[in-house]
């Protein structure tokens, strides 16, 4: 077997343990566990807030004219 192979392995099992070790202590400590995944709302950049907006700005006209006319 390939030294490099194998440190690789053994690095990911390592990372796997720790991993289990800490969600198994954070239960008994009673803290949340972290799961990993992001919560929350994507944060958009200003150029595909701007796009957003306009296309907002162009349904609620819309609407207005729908409403009045």
């Amino acid at each position: 077997m390939d030294l490099v192979k194998a440190i690789q392995e053994l690095s990911l099992h390592k990372k796997q343990l720790d991993a289990a070790i800490a969600t198994l202590e954070g239960l008994l400590e009673g803290l949340p566990v972290k799961t990993g995944k992001k919560r929350g709302r994507k944060q958009m950049s200003p150029e595909e807030r701007r796009i957003v907006s306009a296309r907002m700005s162009k349904y609620w006209a819309s609407r207005r004219k729908e409403q009045t006319g």
